[in-house]
């Protein structure tokens, strides 16, 4: 496998400090590292970007997450291993990712699901963390970037 050009994220000056700066302030939004990486994992099963699924997957194995959460997350409503807030935020994390599949993107129910566990500022957290992974995402597929080894450098 070979990548069809170096990520853009790389090649275009600024662009990786500023997503960077958006994951950094994601990061401070008040929603577990674990919600988190795990919303990531299930953005990049959709979209099928494997150098993300790599990296996080590996992330959550470093803080500390069984095995049982990580391969089940593509089954997360079927699997006792996560929390009612964890759900909904993975559930706001498959309407995000998945806009064009019904006429409303984000059903109110799956919106005041996250909200009942979450804080306003938590919700931003969230929104912006799921509008960053799909973006690194697309930005991997439509490049033909080549997961590996080398991903565990960025965990």
């Amino acid at each position: 496998m070979q990548a069809r050009m170096k990520s853009p994220a790389l090649t275009l000056p600024g662009a990786l400090d500023a997503m960077m700066a958006l994951s950094k302030s994601v990061a401070a939004g008040d929603v577990p590292r674990s919600t988190l990486e795990l919303m990531n994992l299930r953005a990049s099963q959709i979209n099928g970007c494997a150098v993300c699924l790599d990296m996080h997957s590996r992330a959550l194995k470093k803080l500390g997450e069984p095995d049982e959460r990580i391969f089940a997350v593509a089954a997360w409503r079927e699997a006792p291993y996560y929390s009612d807030a964890e759900r909904a935020a993975l559930a706001l994390t498959e309407a995000t990712t998945r806009l064009a599949d019904r006429s409303d993107p984000v059903p109110d129910e799956i919106w005041r699901e996250a909200a009942r566990h979450y804080s306003e500022v938590a919700l931003a957290s969230l929104v912006l963390s799921i509008s960053l992974i799909n973006l690194w995402n697309r930005l991997n597929a439509a490049t033909r970037q080549v997961s590996g080894a080398w991903t565990a450098q960025y965990v």
